[in-house]
């Protein structure tokens, strides 16, 4: 049966892997394996979107296909009418911070969110025009000012820590909805996307008190999640990815400060507390076990994330915080190429390049060159193979045999920056052995 494969989700698939990094859309078109680990991810959306909380820890080597396994979860909280916020952490991006960076972490949230009509990021101030829509509908079907619905809808936000401020700002940009004031619209957005880093620009611009900042940013995650519930959302999915660069602090309180947002994150949602509201977080076994500098350092979320102790051998248990993700087996990875093979014809199976012998005679070069670890860290492998459908594509009677010779394949060492740690001085690196 041929699958027709749109141009679009071909380029973006084929570019993203070619070099080197996880597609953001067309993921179901080369998904193998790991469907107990969807099947769990897609229960906490169901979860969330009916006003539960969720928090899952993604771990897996390097190079075992976390990212990709993130963003897949993504498009599938999407479909499922979530908003989602998405970042990746850096130096500069943590969970907790006094020098901005927690802040900066929330700004890359807020330009990352994204729902289903706006996969690429950009959402936030169609979320809040989505909710001034419904309440100007409201507010003239009752015969009442828009911004008195508008406050009557908000009214149990304020219980929250920022709530009232949260309430304001979506006021003053019904305002400048409503009299065609450019500048209130984006100044309520900039307080909206952590972008006002004094309280004094923020009240000169909004009368607001409050603004958000470093110590703030989980409270309005939480704000956030209820208010896209009553803009007609299903609710929030924040996914964090590179958890290992909280590991990688050199600062052992620093560190600490990070794992105790961690800790009030996972309580909330074990809880009940976070109404809509889910967290994933992707690291590396490193990041989880290391009883020195990982999650594991830190005694209260070791006791909460620590694995089932009858899951061992070929058992596994999906109901605990940590999902673990094996790394692909040849099998998958032979499927995973004809995938690639796929939608490089664009589903048409009379366009392949190479047949399934051509697939296994690549693997089997692979395995020579690298040994297992074509499979075990792929990137580097999918790049290659899909240099081999370009010469063959653009060189027409080019046979697939004589090729296969000058395919380079190298081992992905990327993998081992996770365990380069910062140096006490904050500039150097100093390598850390377990």
């Amino acid at each position: 049966m041929t699958t027709t494969i749109r141009p679009k989700d071909r380029d973006s698939v084929l570019q993203s892997l070619r070099a080197g990094v996880v597609p953001r859309a067309g993921q179901h078109l080369i998904q193998v394996g790991r469907t107990r680990e969807i099947e769990t991810l897609v229960n906490d959306i169901d979860r969330i979107a009916d006003g539960g909380s969720g928090f899952r820890v993604v771990i897996g080597e390097y190079g075992a296909g976390k990212t990709f396994f993130l963003n897949l979860v993504r498009a599938v909280a999407m479909e499922r009418k979530l908003v989602v916020a998405s970042a990746d952490l850096n130096p500069d991006r943590r969970l907790h911070a006094s020098g901005g960076q927690a802040r900066s972490l929330y700004a890359e949230l807020m330009r990352n969110l994204s729902t289903r009509t706006k996969p690429e990021g950009g959402a936030l101030a169609g979320i809040v025009e989505k909710f001034i829509a419904t309440a100007k509908a409201d507010a003239k079907a009752q015969g009442l000012a828009t911004e008195v619905v508008i406050r009557e809808r908000l009214n149990h936000l304020t219980e929250l820590v920022n709530g009232y401020d949260f309430a304001d700002v979506i006021a003053a940009y019904c305002r400048g909805f409503e009299e065609g004031n450019e500048e209130l619209k984006a100044n309520a957005i900039r307080w909206l996307r952590g972008e006002y880093s004094t309280k004094t620009d923020a009240r000169q611009a909004l009368g607001v008190r409050s603004i958000v900042d470093d110590a703030s940013i989980y409270d309005q995650l939480k704000l956030l999640s209820r208010f896209v519930r009553l803009a007609g959302f299903s609710g929030l999915l924040v996914s964090l990815d590179e958890l290992v660069n909280l590991y990688k602090l050199a600062n052992t309180q620093a560190r600490n400060s990070n794992y105790e947002q961690i800790l009030r994150i996972l309580n909330d949602s074990l809880q009940g507390s976070a109404e809509g509201l889910g967290f994933v977080l992707g690291g590396t076994p490193e990041f989880l076990l290391d009883p020195r500098r990982g999650l594991y350092s830190y005694p209260a979320l070791q006791s909460r994330l620590s694995q089932n102790s009858f899951a061992t051998g070929e058992l596994v248990d999906f109901s605990g915080p940590v999902v673990r993700l094996s790394s692909l087996t040849p099998e998958d990875f032979y499927v995973l190429l004809q995938k690639i093979r796929g939608v490089f014809a664009l589903g048409d199976e009379s366009k392949y390049l190479v047949p399934d012998q051509g697939i296994f005679s690549f693997m089997e070069h692979c395995s020579k060159r690298i040994g297992d670890a074509y499979f075990r860290t792929p990137r580097t492998t999918i790049t290659s193979f899909i240099n081999l459908l370009a010469i063959l594509e653009q060189n027409p009677g080019t046979a697939w045999q004589e090729l296969l010779g000058g395919v380079e394949v190298l081992a992905d060492t990327g993998g081992n920056t996770d365990l380069a740690v910062e140096g006490e001085d904050g500039d150097e690196f100093a390598s850390f052995k377990m």
